[in-house]
């Protein structure tokens, strides 16, 4: 039944005219509420659909939108697709999602494929969110685009985020507290915004505690399980190992749990080891892992929001921007530091 409704049977059944649906459908302003409200009724009542490639043709939206990403955690790309489609259907748009190798001839990636596909905006999650080509193509093709945690020239354009510094200072006090005192550090990817602001916050707390900030317990990670396997291979290979190892991502903390578990380090009572995101793989392994959430879906449910609301950004304004809240999610992985 839902596909034979049509504009015209919304239009009859709130008594208005063709043209207001349009208006209400399109979200366009100086709709009355009243009329806003009996036409949102009537396509509820019998479940109109809108025909998008109709509604495309018929006005200047293309009911797409786009999401780019480059990120090598499957469960953060994941979550952004769940968050930016929610939002999406909520309000009958499409997303198309596109992986971009950022190692690779970007402009060939990226300008062929905003010249063959018409959308109303592009989320740029990290590292995509500070690639100067990427940025450059979107401008020069007029494309509105919302940044995902960006971490240079914020000022750009519009943006979304949580303070990525003031949580990881939170998950290392939260190591303090429990009586760690000798604490390992994996960076996130050098490309990522969000990595350097994590490590800041790890000094940060170990600085505002009175503790050494090691060079030696300072790894670089790429934000994947096999770099932090690596990682925690080169910070619990001695015998002076640290009592705990916070990792700029969920990916890598699980790559130092599988290097706990084949050295036969018990977690938490040897090695306390804590993450970033909280992705299902936090929940799912044992011990379960100590995390910071991150509201990954929410970020790109509100980047989405940004793009159909028709953000835009006038020069020599502050650019909108959204900063959303984290919680500090405490499970067995940490424990009091070993006597």
């Amino acid at each position: 039944m839902s596909a034979k409704i049509t504009i015209h049977d919304v239009a009859r059944e709130s008594g208005v005219s063709i043209k207001t649906v349009s208006r209400v459908l399109n979200r366009e302003p100086n709709v009355k509420a009243d009329t806003r409200d009996r036409v949102q009724a009537a396509v509820a009542a019998l479940n109109y659909r809108p025909n998008i490639s109709a509604r495309s043709l018929a006005g200047a939206k293309a009911y797409l939108i786009g999401v780019f990403f480059d990120n090598p955690s499957p469960g953060y790309v994941t979550d952004v697709q769940l968050g930016a489609i929610a939002r999406c259907r909520q309000e009958g748009y499409h997303l198309i999602v596109e992986p971009i190798d950022s190692r690779g001839d970007v402009d060939e990636q990226v300008s062929p494929m905003l010249a063959t596909l018409r959308m109303d905006g592009v989320i740029l999650t990290p590292p995509l969110s500070d690639h100067p080509v990427v940025l450059a193509a979107l401008e020069r093709e007029g494309v509105a685009y919302v940044r995902i945690a960006p971490g240079d020239d914020i000022e750009r354009a519009p943006w979304v985020s949580m303070d990525d510094r003031r949580a990881a200072y939170e998950m290392t006090r939260h190591l303090i507290d429990l009586g760690h005192r000798d604490i390992g550090f994996i960076i996130g990817h050098p490309d990522h915004g969000a990595s350097a602001r994590r490590h800041h916050g790890f000094v940060d707390a170990m600085r505002d505690a009175d503790l050494p900030v090691r060079q030696d317990r300072v790894e670089q990670g790429w934000f994947s399980f096999r770099s932090g396997f690596e990682a925690a291979e080169r910070l619990l290979g001695g015998a002076d190992r640290p009592t705990a190892i916070f990792a700029s991502n969920d990916d890598m903390a699980l790559g130092v749990m599988a290097v706990a578990n084949r050295m036969r380090l018990d977690v938490p009572s040897q090695l306390s080891i804590a993450g970033f995101d909280d992705t299902p793989g936090a929940r799912i392994t044992w011990p379960q892992l100590t995390t910071v959430r991150q509201p990954i879906a929410a970020m790109a449910g509100a980047a989405a929001d940004m793009l159909m609301s028709g953000v835009h950004h006038d020069a020599g304004e502050p650019p909108p921007s959204r900063l959303l809240e984290f919680e500090l999610v405490v499970r067995e992985s940490t424990g009091k530091a070993p006597t």
